[in-house]
């Protein structure tokens, strides 16, 4: 597990802002339409690194909690009321079972959303994509976590679709659309990645790619072999490992 200031975990610190922003959120301290503090400011608050506040950020935006505005600061949003009927969707992921289920969901929805954002998305939606496809990449080659930068990709070409809906859906599923740290914290998992991030990278470039020639049947397809791949690492996750001596024979 990487370690960080005073040898605590990264991940562990990062919980902690997440936690107390969260709390201020719920309380009231911090309201729909505030800015959040800046950066260098959220530092000196928390006593932790640049990584560790970017971190915060970026999951409480996968919440639907925080809206980064380029060029202006973190704004908090309105919380979004969890749907009582549909409690399967916002229940915590627990089995691979759940993630799968989830998986083929989002490929209803996503696939879509991926040939509409080829067919519609404006050259500022364009570059907002490449932008967060660059950011999975630094990521990547950095060694870090890349869940936060997933998210932030799959919104990006929500919104290029140009139907709110489809961003609105990716909002409530929030953390549920990329499971790996939940899946990983209920299962007692090791801290790796469940798969190559430069695979996911590179299959995102090709998602990026067909939006970019304005192909709808190719973004689909793109789309479509991506959350296919998800599923199968997932499932590879089900199948019970083979003794040492079977394994060897």
């Amino acid at each position: 597990m990487e370690q960080t200031e005073e040898g605590r975990p990264r991940q562990g610190l990062t919980q902690r802002v997440i936690a107390e922003l969260r709390r201020q959120i719920d309380s009231g301290a911090l309201r729909p339409g505030d800015k959040l503090p800046t950066e260098q400011a959220l530092i000196r608050q928390f006593g932790v690194s640049r990584t560790v506040i970017r971190e915060a950020v970026a999951g409480l935006r996968a919440d639907g909690l925080l809206e980064p505005r380029q060029g202006v600061g973190v704004f908090v949003l309105e919380p979004t009321a969890p749907d009582t009927e549909l409690p399967l969707l916002t229940l915590p992921t627990r089995k691979i079972s759940d993630i799968i289920e989830s998986l083929e969901l989002r490929t209803a929805v996503e696939v879509e959303a991926a040939g509409l954002a080829a067919a519609r998305c404006s050259p500022a939606q364009e570059a907002e994509i490449h932008s967060r496809l660059k950011d999975f990449e630094a990521r990547v080659e950095s060694g870090e976590s890349t869940e936060a930068e997933d998210f932030a990709f799959h919104v990006a070409v929500a919104e290029a679709a140009n139907n709110q809906r489809f961003k609105e859906f990716l909002a409530f599923l929030g953390r549920r659309t990329i499971p790996r740290s939940q899946l990983r914290q209920a299962a007692g998992m090791a801290i790796e990645p469940l798969a190559s991030d430069e695979k996911l990278y590179q299959e995102h470039c090709a998602i990026f790619e067909a939006i970019l020639a304005r192909d709808p049947e190719a973004a689909r397809e793109a789309m479509r072999r991506h959350l296919a791949g998800s599923m199968a690492r997932y499932r590879a996750l089900m199948r019970p490992v083979a003794p040492a001596s079977r394994a060897a024979s």
